[in-house]
């Protein structure tokens, strides 16, 4: 039986580099990653409301948390550029395989990272010199998400395969599905409602928990279902292939790092940095991120989808339609980032009423930051969208040095210079550095796309063929 649900193809437009065929493609993944953002800003809209400590503790922990899992989320993403170049080639058992050894290596991960960092939460936020108090939640908040990247495993594999096939459509209802499922968790279990006890921050984790439980719930029994199965096999290829794990590796490593430093010099170093000025500070930047997490999730969904028309471009042996993929999703990018910027500066003092209504030192704090986050949204915008086009050719090498370069250098050393020589500026001097480093690298990855070496990558070049090695019998 052909697979006929959640078909994008069948009502795409045969012009696979108009506005439309990538606004059709990317809206279900722009609202799959806006859902999982919102999970995210949930929290801690909840969580504030408990007082400057949660505020100040609860994105510090997420982003610790978020340090380990951001490697295998890397990794993973590299699932979306192997799936659409398959299906490009005409490979579909290869697409549901790609995703099996996914999930079977992150999981490995995941189980191993629990084990090292669950019992050394409390050096690590010793080490970050937090007060005592928001330390405590730090440590409750961090050790619980640990659990819940378990579970996420499967939901980060099997996003980049419906992607990757073009039918994001699935990811978007497992999504909401969990969204709408967090969200009341959340008010249950952070303010004690329906018979159960007043958990505070670590109701909030707990309520993310279980939100990316149903979800994956959804997602994985969509991706073993008999219409999905007829077309890709997902029941009969859960066979571990090594030659597949290390094309995933390959692709997925350098990706894997560059995401891994980003979170941990985004949230590690700049909010170590910006702690040094006390939990005024620290409570403005956890929400100044919040707001940029939300306003940058529809470009990193246009992005995602882009890699996954670009891949599968590259598969048809199409290159010359990526660039006008590209093109058409930058200009997406550049007007909407253009315009969050705009909204940034002009109501920036009203967006930080609304996190910290009685506390006006953290509103000002806010509000400057939020005047360096609105100069550099077009030049976020462009290292993203450049940077899905060039994963989707699997040009991940590249990627991660310069980002690499932009974290370390330029927000890592550039942010404790300007702290430790210019502290009158106080906590917006580590924001200037982040400024830069943005800028920095959106130039460098539009010059790369620009010099079309990326149209030289092969990913399927060489290897003869790999015998699988069976671990048990078929679901089916």
């Amino acid at each position: 039986m052909a697979d006929k649900s959640f078909s994008l193809s069948q009502s795409l437009p045969a012009d696979e580099t108009s506005l439309k065929h990538m606004l059709k493609l990317a809206a279900p993944m722009i609202v799959t990653h806006i859902s999982f953002t919102i999970m995210q800003f949930v929290d801690r809209f909840m969580v504030s409301r408990l007082g400057t400590e949660a505020l100040a503790a609860i994105l510090p922990a997420g982003f610790m948390s978020f340090v380990p899992a951001s490697f295998a989320v890397g990794v993973m993403i590299s699932v979306n550029t192997f799936v659409s170049q398959s299906l490009g080639r005409g490979k579909k058992k290869d697409c549901s395989n790609y995703c099996w050894q996914a999930i079977y290596m992150g999981l490995i991960y995941s189980f191993v990272t629990l084990v090292i960092l669950w019992p050394a939460a409390p050096a690590i936020f010793k080490m970050m010199g937090h007060d005592r108090a928001v330390a405590g939640m730090e440590i409750i908040y961090f050790r619980i998400m640990l659990y819940t990247q378990v579970v996420a495993v499967f939901s980060w594999s099997s996003s980049q395969f419906f992607m990757g096939i073009h039918r994001p459509i699935v990811t978007m209802y497992a999504a909401l599905c969990g969204q709408v499922v967090n969200v009341a968790a959340n008010y249950v279990l952070i303010f004690g409602k329906l018979g159960f006890p007043k958990m505070g921050i670590a109701g909030a984790a707990w309520g993310t928990f279980i939100g990316i439980a149903v979800g994956v719930g959804i997602i994985m029994a969509m991706f073993i279902s008999s219409n999905i199965n007829a077309t890709f096999r997902t029941r009969r290829t859960l066979s571990i292939d090594l030659p597949k794990m290390g094309d995933l590796l390959k692709v997925g490593l350098p990706a894997g790092f560059e995401l891994m430093l980003n979170v941990a010099f985004w949230g590690v170093i700049l909010f170590w940095l910006v702690g040094t000025f006390g939990k005024e500070a620290m409570a403005a930047t956890s929400a100044v991120l919040s707001c940029i997490n939300v306003s940058v999730m529809p470009v990193v969904g246009l992005s995602t989808a882009l890699t996954a028309a670009v891949g599968k471009t590259i598969g048809r042996n199409k290159k010359n339609l990526a660039t006008k993929q590209t093109s058409v999703c930058l200009k997406i990018a550049l007007v909407y980032m253009g315009l969050v910027g705009v909204c940034f500066f002009l109501f920036r003092n009203a967006i930080m009423l609304f996190w910290a209504p009685d506390d006006n030192k953290v509103i000002e704090l806010g509000a400057n930051i939020l005047v360096l986050a609105a100069i550099y949204q077009v030049f976020y915008a462009a290292r993203i969208i450049y940077g899905g086009s060039l994963r989707g050719a699997g040009d991940t090498v590249w990627l991660a040095i310069v980002s690499a370069l932009g974290a370390v250098v330029i927000l890592g050393l550039g942010g404790l210079l300007i702290v430790k020589f210019f502290q009158p500026i106080g906590p917006v001097g580590p924001w200037i550095a982040a400024t830069f480093s943005i800028i920095a690298v959106g130039l460098a990855n539009r010059w790369r796309f620009k010099t079309n070496r990326w149209m030289q990558i092969d990913l399927f070049k060489r290897r003869a063929v790999g015998v699988p090695v069976e671990i048990g019998a078929t679901i089916e």
